[in-house]
């Protein structure tokens, strides 16, 4: 098993929650804008980034095609304003049938009456009943734009919860943050030992670490 898929096993196995992954990451990596539209999932995976762009789906229904299964699919949306960029037809293809474990996106989406009784994994920046346009657009995103969000987004590992998404960039696949994820299991089990068998205070915990000294 190599070192990505040990650090995406060790974070679904533990449920290591998208706080304890951004404070490994130096309280960085949230994907902005992006919010559990359905309480209780918790969901991690390779990233496979595809997107919308000028008001029209027409991209996303051609590149999801290309989702594997435990993929989390990262849909952003370029000159879309607030339209929808999906709903639940898509939706159910992504999760169902390409056996996506989550639907991440910072754009809107639709149908949610359907993805809240289907109880669908999304998390999305929030909903309208107007949506993109399904039409073929004849110049491409900016290949600058298109290369900067795909090398970025591309290959990563995002971990989903109630708390929102967080984005583990490809330089941190390392055995480094797979210990730093380790470390930070073991941090909360002793922080919450000292606060509930022992009543310490947070200040002696957290600032102070007292702990350490025991």
């Amino acid at each position: 098993m190599d070192i990505k898929n040990e650090i995406i096993r060790k974070i679904r196995m533990n449920r290591i929650s998208t706080t304890e992954v951004a404070d490994c990451l130096g309280k960085t990596g949230v994907f902005k804008d992006s919010h559990a539209v359905n309480r209780g999932h918790f969901a991690v995976g390779n990233v496979k980034w595809i997107y919308a762009l000028d008001e029209s789906n027409w991209s996303i229904h051609e590149q999801i095609r290309e989702v594997q299964a435990g993929d989390v699919v990262m849909i952003e949306a370029f000159n879309c304003g607030d339209r929808a960029i999906i709903g639940e037809l898509v939706t159910k293809f992504a999760v169902l049938y390409r056996e996506a474990v989550a639907i991440i996106s910072n754009a809107n989406m639709r149908d949610a009456n359907d993805i809240i009784k289907q109880n669908y994994p999304m998390w999305c920046k929030g909903f309208s009943p107007v949506g993109c346009f399904n039409k073929y657009i004849e110049q491409p995103l900016d290949s600058v734009i298109e290369k900067e969000h795909r090398d970025k987004y591309e290959g990563s590992i995002a971990v989903c919860d109630d708390t929102g998404v967080v984005i583990i960039p490809k330089e941190q696949h390392t055995e480094e943050f797979l210990k730093k994820l380790e470390n930070i299991e073991n941090q909360e089990d002793i922080w919450f030992e000292y606060l509930d068998k022992y009543k310490w205070d947070t200040y002696d915990i957290v600032c102070l670490k007292k702990y350490l000294n025991d």
